[in-house]
C-alpha cells in the first residue's frame, strides 16, 4: 500500500538503525571504515538532539556478526537494541511492534549491508503505509557493485535516498532554532564548525 507523500517533521519521523556490527563493518568497502562510524553516530545524536524516536536492531548477534559497534552503542545510552534472526528486519515481529509504538509514520533507515539490511526494511514498512528514506551515507556494504545495485532498486520502486545530514537539517529546519547548535555539534561537519570559528572571529 502506498501513500501520498507528506513532510517529515519531529512530530512524524523516526529514525531505524539496522545492524551496525562489528563483524559486518569488517566486510564494508564502498565507503571508508571510520566515515561509516562517524556518520552513523551522528545520525543517531542529531536524532537524540531533535527529540526522533530511536529503534536499533541487530541480527545474529551472539552467533555470527557481533555486537553493534562501540561507538554506536555509546552514542545510543539507555536505548535498548533488539536481536533478531530473520534477514528482513521487518519479518521480526517484535521490531515490526517497537517501530509502530513510536507512533511516527516517515521512517529514517540506516543499515548495514545497505542492500539488505536497510532496503529490506524500507521496500516492506512501505508496503505497510510507512514513508521511508535511506540515510545512504549511514550505511555500507560489501562492494561497489551491490552499492549501485541497491540504489538502482529503490530508484526503481519510488523509495527516497538522501544523506544523514540533509535529513537532520531538513528536520531542524531553521537555523535559528535553540537545537541548532546542538544538531550541528552531532553532525559533526568540519566546514560547519570551520564557519562557527571564522563566525566568532569577526564577532571579537
Amino acid at each position: 500500500m502506498q501513500t501520498q507523500r507528506t513532510r517529515k517533521t519531529r512530530d512524524n519521523t523516526a529514525v531505524l538503525l539496522i545492524d551496525h556490527q562489528v563483524g559486518l563493518f569488517t566486510g564494508v568497502r564502498d565507503i571508508g571504515v571510520g566515515e561509516l562510524k562517524h556518520n552513523v553516530v551522528g545520525l543517531a545524536k542529531a536524532a537524540q538532539a531533535l527529540g526522533l524516536p530511536i529503534v536499533a536492531v541487530t541480527t545474529a548477534r551472539d552467533s555470527m556478526w557481533g555486537p553493534t559497534i562501540p561507538e554506536l552503542r555509546a552514542a545510543l545510552g539507555d536505548v535498548d537494541i533488539l536481536d533478531r534472526s530473520t534477514v528482513n528486519a521487518w519479518d521480526e515481529p517484535r521490531f515490526v511492534e517497537k517501530v509502530k509504538a513510536t507512533g511516527r509514520d516517515h521512517l529514517i533507515i540506516a543499515g548495514l549491508s545497505f542492500e539488505v539490511c536497510a532496503s529490506l526494511p524500507a521496500i516492506s514498512a512501505r508496503e505497510e503505509g510507512f514513508q521511508p528514506i535511506v540515510a545512504l551515507d549511514a550505511c555500507g556494504t560489501f562492494s561497489s557493485y551491490k552499492h549501485e545495485a541497491g540504489i538502482a532498486r529503490l530508484t526503481a520502486l519510488g523509495i527516497e535516498v538522501s544523506d544523514y545530514a540533509t535529513l537532520m537539517v531538513e528536520l531542524m529546519g531553521d537555523n535559528a532554532d535553540p537545537k541548532a547548535g546542538e544538531v550541528y555539534a552531532a553532525l559533526d561537519m568540519p566546514f560547519a564548525t570551520l564557519m562557527a570559528q571564522v563566525a566568532e572571529g569577526f564577532a571579537r
